[in-house]
């Protein structure tokens, strides 16, 4: 998977996986563990869910510009997310990751290589 990062007005929030193609969506964080400062950037992607995981994310949904429509904060394993409309990217984070970058609806986040 390539790796992009996560930009808010130039500031660098995290380096992530992007995965596109159906298996790395499939797949997702299953089996991995996030780093520090990273994660995973589905798309297209408007919902998801923590079946089989092992530990808990924070998960930011983006339109197609990279608006914050939601996020969702400490998402346990075992959950099912509802669908987001207008959602084109699911951003998963390490928990706390919301918090820590004070991520709100309505922010811009930048995808660069």
């Amino acid at each position: 998977m390539k790796t992009v990062r996560i930009q808010r007005n130039g500031e660098t929030l995290a380096s992530v996986w992007h995965a596109t193609g159906y298996f790395a969506r499939l797949r997702g964080l299953l089996g991995r563990t996030i780093p520090p400062n990273g994660g995973l950037l589905l798309t297209p992607c408007n919902a998801i869910h923590m079946i089989g995981m092992r530990y808990a994310i924070d998960a930011v949904y983006l339109d197609k510009e990279g608006r914050v429509l939601r996020a969702d904060e400490a998402v346990k394993p075992g959950r099912v997310c509802p669908m987001q409309r207008g959602a084109r990217h699911v951003l998963e984070l390490p928990e706390g990751s919301v918090k820590r970058h004070t991520i709100q609806v309505g922010d811009r986040l930048e995808v660069t290589s």
